[in-house]
């Protein structure tokens, strides 16, 4: 482990000892290339990433699915990975990737540990803007995960997602 992080295969492995189910293993592993390269493309554009980070991030983000398939899988996967002895940044990852983030009110109604389940720093929002452009594990345009937050009458999330989308995708320039 380099900074206290696993390394790639030691986080699959971290998967299957949980259980995670073959199609949230190959949902992470397809989310953790898509964020390798926007925290890459981030990167030559002079903005200060940790590209490991970042897949280690992206490849757990889903840790919580070996128990729920709930919202609840972010809590739960951040519970999994401060077990497992995970550092800070990774269990942020996991916990401030759903939706776009959760605000301290959804969090509250959804009965969470008071904490912050937003993405703060690069690293939780590329994971996060990742997780929001595969469905399975196959790149979906985002308009696509945006009609279907508003189908489910999730116009917050829906708005959360575009402005995470925008924001990214203007640090790429384009």
């Amino acid at each position: 482990m380099s900074n206290g992080l696993p390394s790639r295969e030691q986080a699959v492995e971290l998967l299957r000892k949980n259980n995670c189910p073959l199609k949230v293993i190959n949902h992470c592993e397809a989310v953790a290339k898509l964020a390798v390269e926007t925290a890459q493309a981030c990167q030559k554009k002079g903005l200060g990433v940790d590209v490991e980070l970042v897949e280690i991030g992206a490849l757990l983000h889903d840790i919580g699915r070996s128990k729920t398939h709930t919202v609840d899988h972010a809590v739960v996967g951040a519970e999994i990975a401060k077990l497992a002895g995970l550092p800070e940044q990774v269990v942020s990852i996991i916990k401030r990737h759903v939706g776009g983030g959760i605000t301290t009110e959804e969090a509250q109604k959804f009965g969470w540990p008071k904490d912050v389940y937003m993405p703060v720093t690069l690293e939780e929002k590329i994971v996060s803007y990742a997780d929001k452009l595969i469905e399975v594990s196959k790149r979906i345009p985002i308009d696509l995960e945006i009609k279907r937050l508003r189908l489910e009458r999730k116009n917050d999330g829906a708005e959360r997602v575009r402005k995470l989308y925008d924001e990214i995708t203007g640090l790429l320039g384009n």
